[in-house]
């Protein structure tokens, strides 16, 4: 059965996802530059960067490839495409990775505000789902044929998910690093009532790496 899993989202120590104040120039907020050190570092970030030789392996380095395997889909909150609000002043802004982005499926991205999908080189194709979580998991889980979707947040995108008692795994990066404040994961959400329960508990200098499965 296709699944729906959280791969590879990072978290502070104290739980958030993103720091505040998030813009073009600080997309993950104020703060939050060292959340993904864990992952810059990775064979498969490096790859992504068109960088064969850098990177390094080991834990980080196969969780991080782990996150891209088997997926055929993968469905994002519009932060996660963009810093634009509110309605689409053209269609300029086409993602944050340049012409070819990491993703290589389609991509289902939620917005309240339609606009045409936008075919990217690489086999990225991004589709603008304007009517609710339900139908953009509908939509990426038929866009897969049979392999998994990624949900790849950000936090508020996570979290409806998770309530909704549609995510089926996840893999969170926890950084030595303390916010103070931003987007809480964690906040008002009782994961073992939704069923959940740890499966795996990786520690690495540069993070610690749990799995959550569904019972």
């Amino acid at each position: 059965m296709a699944e729906l899993k959280v791969q590879c989202f990072t978290v502070s120590l104290d739980g958030y996802g993103a720091g505040p104040d998030q813009s073009l120039e600080k997309p993950m907020g104020k703060n939050a530059e060292e959340l993904h050190n864990w992952f810059r570092g990775t064979r498969t970030f490096q790859r992504m960067l068109g960088d064969e030789s850098k990177g390094t392996d080991g834990p980080d380095e196969d969780f991080a490839a782990r996150g891209f395997e088997n997926i055929g889909a993968w469905i994002l909150g519009r932060n996660m495409f963009g810093p634009i609000r509110g309605e689409w002043p053209d269609d300029n802004w086409k993602g944050w990775w340049g012409d070819e982005p990491p993703y290589h499926v389609p991509v289902f991205v939620l917005t309240h505000h339609a606009r045409a999908p936008l075919e990217m080189k690489g086999g990225t194709t991004f589709y603008f789902v304007t009517d609710g979580i339900e139908s953009a998991y509908a939509q990426a889980m038929k866009a897969a044929n049979g392999k998994d979707v990624r949900l790849g947040g950000g936090v508020a995108t996570v979290r409806e998910y998770l309530q909704a008692g549609l995510v089926d795994e996840m893999h969170l990066a926890i950084s030595p690093v303390l916010l103070g404040s931003g987007e809480s994961l964690f906040a008002g959400l009782d994961l073992a009532s939704l069923g959940f329960r740890c499966t795996e508990h990786v520690p690495t200098q540069a993070a610690t790496h749990v799995v959550l499965r569904k019972n």
